[in-house]
C-alpha cells in the first residue's frame, strides 16, 4: 500500500470523509437487519476499500514525542540557555524561537536531530515562544508550543567578583564577590560556589556582610599554582524571590611570591620574593597626626599617573587635617577602599624618605613628576609589583586596618575566617 503524508488540511478533510465513511457503515449495520436482498431503501452506499484505506491512514498520529523545557507557563526562567527541546520516537525538523517582539533567537537542531538549544544567552525579563515540528519513523508531524518568561533584574542577582578571568596575581589576592542584592540565604549562594587551588590549599569563604563574600586559604596562595572559581548559581534563591543567573567558570595563576613590609619606625620599605630580599627602599609613611594603617595589607589597582584629593577621604582645612588635591601622583597602587595607596612622591624633598613621615597615612615613595624616570625608586616598585602582591606595614602608631577595607582579610586569624563561612 502506497504510504502518504497529508497536509493539515488535508488531513482534516479525510478525517472528515472517514467520520462518514465510518458513520454510513454503522448506520448499514443498524438498518440492513432482515433485509435480505440488499441495502434498505434510503441507505447510504457502503464504502470502497480505497476510503477505508484512506480512512485509516488519516485517523494515524505521529509517534514523536517533543518535550520543551521551561513547561509553558513558567515565571522566573533561567537565562542560561537552559531552554531546550528534545524528542523520541521521532527527528526534529525545525524549531524555533522567538522573543515576545519577534526577535529570532540562534539555535541548532543537533547532529542526531534528537535535541535543539539556543545559542546564545537569553536576556532577562523576557517572554519567549518555542515552536517545534518533529517527524517519525513513519514520515508523521507532531507539533509542540510554549511560552515562558525569564527571570527579572528585580527577581535576579548577580555577583561582581575579582580578580578577573586568565588574570596573573599576587600570593595575597583573595577572590571577592559582591553581590548587587543582599543574600539572607547565605548558606544556599556559598553552596554554589566553588574555589578551588591547584596546590592543593583548603579555601574557605567568608562573608563580610549581607552581599560580599571573600574566599582565600590559611597562608597565602602557593606561587605558581592555578586558582579556579566555579560560579554555580543559576536558580539558586538568595533571598525570598530573587535567584541567581550566573553559570561561569574562571581561572587565575598565582604568581611569584612577592611581599614588601613596611616598617614605619625605620622608614624602610624591604622587597622580597620566594623570601629572598631583593631590595631595600626608604619611605615616608604618615605623620604623627595622620598615621599609616598596620597590618597586611594587598595591591588592589595600579595607575601610572591618579588624582589624589584629600576632601574624598574627609581632610579638610576646617577639621585641621589638611587639605591637598593633587593631580598627577604617580606610580599609585592602592592598598584600602579608604584611600590608602603606596605611590611615588615628587613634591617632597629628597631628604624625607627613610628619615620622616610626612604623608596624609599614605606610603610615599622618592619619584618624578609625569612617572616618566624608571630610575626612581617608585616607578622600580610599580614595575615589579603585580595586583594581588602583598605589603606589610608595621611599627606604626595607628590601629590594623580593617579586613573588608580593601581585599585585606589576611587580617583576620584563620579561625576567626572560618567562623564567617556560612556552609
Amino acid at each position: 500500500m502506497e504510504m502518504r503524508v497529508m497536509t493539515d488540511g488535508k488531513r482534516r478533510k479525510s478525517l472528515a470523509v472517514a467520520a462518514a465513511v465510518l458513520g454510513g457503515v454503522l448506520v448499514l449495520s443498524a438498518c440492513n437487519d432482515g433485509d435480505k436482498g440488499g441495502a434498505a431503501a434510503g441507505s447510504p452506499t457502503p464504502p470502497s476499500q480505497s476510503q477505508v484505506d484512506e480512512a485509516a491512514e488519516a485517523a494515524k498520529t505521529s509517534k514523536a514525542q517533543i518535550v520543551i523545557a521551561p513547561k509553558t507557563g513558567t515565571q522566573n526562567a533561567s537565562i542560561n540557555n537552559d531552554a531546550k527541546v528534545t524528542v523520541t520516537e521521532g527527528k526534529l525538523t525545525d524549531v524555533t524561537m522567538t522573543s515576545a517582539e519577534g526577535t529570532k533567537v540562534k539555535g541548532e537542531i543537533a547532529a542526531d536531530g534528537l535535541s535543539w538549544k539556543p545559542s546564545e544567552q537569553l536576556e532577562r525579563a523576557t517572554v519567549y515562544k518555542i515552536a517545534a515540528t518533529a517527524t517519525d519513523a513513519e514520515g508523521l508531524e507532531a507539533h509542540e508550543n510554549s511560552s515562558f518568561t525569564t527571570v527579572s533584574k528585580a527577581n535576579s542577582f548577580i555577583g561582581n567578583f575579582t580578580p578577573e578571568d586568565g588574570s596573573t596575581v599576587g600570593v595575597g589576592m583573595p577572590v571577592s564577590i559582591n553581590f548587587n542584592k543582599a543574600i539572607t540565604d547565605k548558606a544556599a549562594v556559598q553552596g554554589g560556589i566553588t574555589v578551588t587551588s591547584s596546590s592543593g590549599q583548603e579555601v574557605v569563604g567568608h562573608w563580610f556582610n549581607a552581599q560580599r563574600i571573600d574566599f582565600r586559604p590559611d597562608k597565602y596562595w602557593t606561587e605558581g599554582s592555578t586558582v579556579t572559581l566555579k560560579l554555580d548559581l543559576d536558580g539558586v534563591e538568595g533571598a525570598d524571590g530573587v535567584f541567581g543567573v550566573q553559570q561561569k567558570t574562571v581561572t587565575f595563576k598565582i604568581g611569584r611570591n612577592q611581599v614588601s613590609t613596611v616598617d614605619v619606625a625605620t622608614k624602610t620599605m624591604t622587597v622580597t620574593q620566594d623570601g629572598k630580599t631583593i631590595k631595600t627602599i626608604p619611605i615616608s609613611a604618615g605623620s604623627p597626626e595622620n598615621p599609616t594603617y598596620n597590618g597586611q595589607m594587598v595591591i588592589s589597582e595600579k595607575f601610572k599617573e591618579t588624582r589624589m584629593n584629600g576632601a574624598t577621604v574627609g581632610f579638610t582645612d576646617d577639621d585641621g587635617k589638611g587639605e591637598y588635591d593633587i593631580k598627577d601622583v604617580p606610580h599609585a597602587m592602592r592598598l584600602s577602599t579608604s584611600g590608602t595607596f603606596i605611590h611615588g612622591n615628587y613634591w617632597g624633598p629628597d631628604s624625607i624618605f627613610g628619615s620622616a613621615n610626612t604623608s596624609h597615612g599614605c606610603v610615599g615613595l622618592n619619584d618624578a613628576k609625569g612617572a616618566g624616570d624608571p630610575n626612581q625608586q617608585a616607578a622600580w616598585l610599580f614595575d615589579h609589583s603585580i595586583v594581588g602582591d602583598v605589603v606589610i606595614v608595621k611599627n606604626s602608631k595607628d590601629k590594623t586596618i580593617a579586613p573588608d577595607n580593601g581585599l585585606n582579610g589576611w587580617n583576620l586569624s584563620w579561625a576567626d575566617w572560618k567562623a564567617g563561612s556560612a556552609v
